[in-house]
């Protein structure tokens, strides 16, 4: 269980990284370049690691990596940024709630982990928390910005998937750093034709991107994949609602926003939805039922006069000469059928007359 616990610990610090996210960009990062924004993300934290590894793709992970740098890095930060340029917050962060049970789906079809109640219980638990940290009335929708945030939910919980089924082969720096690179090499052809000339970037922006690199890409997927190597995947993702949960708290703490009642009542049900996710609750309600019902359901267990197991009773002594039976050197003596003794008959020593 301490394993499962670190493990979940490390998890956590690419939720809580991408929440900070959404305050630097917002604060420092230029608006109206998104293609640029994920290029200039994705390579140089793919750089950084595969100098960090120092390890070069082979045979299938050359078509592997661009597969799930696409799915997970390249398409996944272009369609974000376009959802939250035409979303409100509270909306994209919504839809992105509900990444968790696709998660656990995907799971199941692709690396045969099938949910649990637990875990599907905490997920639409955290769908309402986050509604409540999030919703302040009635917003309008854009079906562009809804249908891009939708995207990027499915497509990335399928790239954690298949990383999590293909990764096993290879160390967890590496495929992160080979994810990266793929992903920042897609995305930046489409920048240069989509979007010209690069923006320019004043201090605060490379502070921001430099951030937004290291700590909210590099260092946050590296956790992340780890998570996924060592985790259910239904656990990893219900971590991921530490996103959200971030963002509010950033808020209150930087912004000096107040943390409403009803803010208060959405953080404790997300938290309780991440914690009825983890292996450590699943173990924990296993113990509690096996407490309940197993001494009852294990065969030959013991039951004295008053039904209760583990005790057991003398046998009545009506066993007479005609109940004994010699047995080389030891007598037997056999279930009285009057005793409630359960179990099977013992034998002594006795003493040769």
């Amino acid at each position: 269980m301490e394993a499962t616990v670190r493990w979940t610990l490390v998890t956590a610090i690419a939720p809580v990284a991408w929440g900070t996210n959404y305050l630097v960009t917002h604060a420092y990062l230029p608006p109206g370049h998104p293609l640029y924004g994920a290029a200039i993300r994705a390579l140089p934290a793919g750089v950084l690691l595969l100098a960090l590894c120092r390890r070069m793709p082979c045979g299938a992970w050359w078509w592997k990596s661009l597969v799930l740098g696409t799915l997970n890095m390249g398409s996944f930060f272009a369609l974000v940024y376009l959802a939250a340029q035409l979303l409100p917050t509270s909306i994209a962060s919504t839809v992105m709630a509900a990444a968790p049970l696709v998660l656990m789906l995907l799971a199941w079809a692709v690396v045969a982990e099938r949910p649990g109640g637990l875990p599907l219980l905490g997920g639409g638990i955290g769908i309402v928390g986050v509604c409540l940290m999030l919703f302040t009335g009635t917003v309008g929708l854009n079906a562009l910005g809804v249908l891009a945030s939708v995207t990027a939910m499915v497509t990335s919980s399928l790239g954690h998937v298949l990383a999590k089924r293909w990764s096993a082969e290879v160390d967890v720096l590496a495929a992160t750093s080979w994810q990266l690179v793929a992903g920042g090499l897609v995305v930046l052809p489409l920048a240069v034709v989509r979007e010209g000339a690069p923006p320019s970037l004043d201090v605060g922006a490379v502070l921001g991107f430099a951030y937004v690199t290291v700590v909210a890409t590099a260092v946050a997927f590296v956790a992340w994949f780890t998570g996924l190597r060592h985790l259910p995947a239904a656990a990893v993702g219900l971590v991921g609602l530490l996103n959200p949960v971030t963002g509010v708290l950033l808020g209150t703490v930087v912004a000096g926003e107040t943390l409403t009642p009803r803010q208060t009542c959405g953080l404790i049900l997300v938290l309780l939805g991440i914690v009825l996710g983890q292996p450590a609750a699943a173990t924990a309600a296993a113990r509690l039922r096996s407490r309940v019902t197993g001494a009852d359901s294990r065969p030959g267990t013991p039951v004295g006069r008053t039904g209760r197991p583990g005790r057991r009773e003398p046998a009545e002594p009506h066993a007479g000469a005609a109940d004994r039976a010699r047995c080389g050197g030891l007598t037997e003596v056999r279930e009285n059928p009057r005793s409630r003794v359960v179990g099977r008959a013992t034998c002594r020593r006795t003493p040769r007359p």
